[in-house]
């Protein structure tokens, strides 16, 4: 596997959201409790929020596409001072093979391109792979959040921020 492609995600395609809830199925039910992944994937990646999102939070998706298969997919909104790196969420049989590794310079140039020097990213601190991994790509942690998103579930992460210099 070699060739990783970012794919942009017109706003009229919103096909996006069955596929990051066919991800979030797979992966989150195993982490968070019980019923919160269900409830996640209707607050933010149903069709309806994530319109939402493009259309009033200047959010971009975009397919990862590897080898010509869409692999994954990730979410950035452009915020006050930093790219906030949303969603990088990869299918089970692409795991384990880089795919956000190499997917992850076409979003340091995204925001390059966009006027911004640091990438800031929140991940949920049971995610221990997750972390792991933005640590290897020099996420560094810079705080922790709980979030109330309501229905009694929290969103209790850490912070971690990139600096595009580094």
């Amino acid at each position: 596997m070699n060739d990783i492609v970012l794919e942009p995600v017109e706003n009229t395609d919103l096909n996006i959201a069955e596929f990051a809830a066919s991800i979030w199925r797979e992966y989150w039910t195993s982490i968070l409790p019980e019923g919160q992944a269900e409830y996640m994937i209707e607050k933010f990646q149903s069709k309806e929020a994530m319109k939402r999102q493009v259309e009033s939070e200047n959010y971009s998706y975009f397919y990862i596409v590897a080898d010509g298969k869409r692999a994954g997919y990730t979410g950035l909104s452009c915020r006050d001072g930093y790219l906030f790196l949303s969603k990088l969420y990869i299918l089970k049989d692409f795991r384990h093979q880089h795919v956000a590794t190499r997917a992850f310079p076409f979003i340091v140039d995204f925001a390059k391109k966009h006027g911004y020097d640091r990438i800031v990213l929140t991940v949920y601190k049971g995610n221990v792979n997750a972390i792991r991994a933005y640590e290897k790509l020099n996420f560094r942690k810079t705080d922790a959040t709980v979030t109330d998103i309501g229905s009694g579930y929290v969103m209790d992460d850490y912070i971690m921020e990139y600096r595009c210099t580094d």
